[in-house]
């Protein structure tokens, strides 16, 4: 007996409920995640607001979470934090927005092995220029530039924020700060 799997289209996202759960697409496939946890949103915003102080407050690039990554008609994928140009519009639909330059993905344990195995290679292929998954129980970063590798961060993390001179460094020990 053959096994069918559904494909969805990014149109077809509209008519999910909305119930706390993440929906997204990768190639037609559903990706479902529940809603994230306190622990892991605080994460997420410890490393949003630095990178909001050192791109959005100046005007160079919009920081957003989550954010969304769409290839019509059956891709769309939503970081934990997205950052893009200041030059697109903030009011511009999500498929308008041409290039990405940062997706920060906080692993949970329902969403590790989709985030690592599968989206981190999905946002090159969507052209974003650099991919981070954050790791709260070991307290690292894995810095990704290219398809299918990354570099192990324990300590502090260093970002160039692309066309513009902005260098951030991010103490990890601050974004870990009480967590367990």
């Amino acid at each position: 007996m053959a096994i069918s799997v559904p494909t969805y289209t990014v149109d077809d996202l509209d008519r999910f409920p909305d119930d706390g759960n993440r929906y997204e697409l990768l190639d037609g496939m559903l990706l479902v995640t529940p809603a994230p946890n306190s622990t892991h949103q605080i994460v997420a915003n410890r490393l949003q607001t630095r990178l909001s102080n050192a791109v959005e407050l100046p005007g160079h690039a919009h920081v957003v979470g989550p954010g969304a990554i769409v290839l019509r008609p059956t891709t769309q994928l939503q970081p934990d934090i997205l950052v893009y140009p200041a030059r697109f519009s903030p009011n511009l639909d999500w498929h308008k927005v041409s290039e990405h330059w940062l997706a920060v993905e906080v692993l949970s344990r329902s969403s590790r092995i989709y985030d690592r195995d599968f989206k981190r290679d999905a946002y090159f292929a969507l052209g974003v220029r650099e991919v981070w998954l954050v790791d709260r129980w070991t307290k690292t970063v894995e810095v990704c530039k290219r398809r299918g590798s990354g570099t192990l961060t324990t300590d502090v993390l260093r970002w160039r924020a692309p066309t513009v001179n902005v260098m951030l460094t991010i103490d990890l020990a601050g974004v870990f700060a009480g967590i367990e």
